[in-house]
């Protein structure tokens, strides 16, 4: 990583939260998370369009279809895959979840797992695939609604040949109260997926997820420079979090 480049940067774009973390050349984005926008003006989603393909991709033309009577699918000049619709919705931005390869068709299996797990949660409009749209199964999703902890997300099944999948390059934090919410999201999640290091796992639909204490920074940042070197190197060994270990080292 470059000297004197921003290592984490928190911002909100339309009130939806963002961390985002220079994490250098491994791992990268894919279409399988993109983030849904809902315009509500033509000015508006034309204007959003042309600024974010400036030096990326187009994935699916900018144009009406049969749902929308404007859409389109980019990524951009980093390679963050946006869709866009012109849709009048009370909330602007929406992660979006793309089953492919061997997850191709859980989806809703998916939804309802994750809907379980977390308070405040609910499956909303599910608009299923036909007889006739192979490659993807009847029955399976091409287009799902779901709210977790009161944000709204989409998911979808695909069997299309893609050549990629969910990875690190964007996952789904979750900030809990205390040890008990740690062990529990951890416990759940990780249950046919994988522990990785710093609080991160993946799920067993290879969905990567964070599970860290809403005090982390407060935590990672102590003002003594040594002890903080200390918590940091213990930090970096844990792959749950322990945040009692964490404060131990830091007193």
């Amino acid at each position: 990583m470059p000297e004197g480049s921003v290592l984490t940067v928190e911002f909100q774009l339309e009130g939806y939260k963002f961390n985002a973390l220079n994490g250098g050349p491994v791992f990268k984005f894919t279409p399988a998370v993109s983030f849904f926008v809902n315009c509500e003006t033509i000015e508006e989603i034309d204007k959003l369009w042309m600024g974010l393909r400036q030096g990326g991709s187009v994935m699916m033309e900018f144009q009406k279809y049969p749902f929308a009577e404007k859409y389109g699918w980019l990524q951009d000049k980093f390679g963050l895959s946006w869709q866009l619709m012109l849709r009048k919705h009370q909330i602007k931005i929406r992660p979006c979840l793309m089953f492919v390869g061997k997850q191709a068709g859980k989806a809703e299996e998916a939804i309802n797992m994750y809907v379980s797990l977390f308070p405040d949660s609910k499956v909303g409009v599910l608009s299923r695939y036909g007889k006739l749209m192979a490659p993807d199964a009847e029955g399976t999703i091409n287009h799902g609604e779901f709210t977790l902890m009161g944000q709204e997300f989409i998911a979808m099944d695909s069997k299309l040949e893609h050549k990629f999948s969910f990875t690190e390059g964007i996952s789904l934090m979750v900030q809990c109260k205390d040890q008990v919410e740690i062990d529990r999201y951890w416990q759940m999640l990780t249950e046919g997926g994988e522990e990785q290091p710093c609080g991160w796992l993946k799920d067993k639909y290879g969905l990567s997820w964070q599970i860290v204490p809403m005090e982390l920074n407060e935590i990672l940042q102590n003002p003594d420079q040594i002890k903080r070197s200390k918590v940091m190197r213990v930090f970096l060994q844990m792959r749950k979090i322990d945040t009692l270990a964490l404060k131990r080292v830091g007193a």
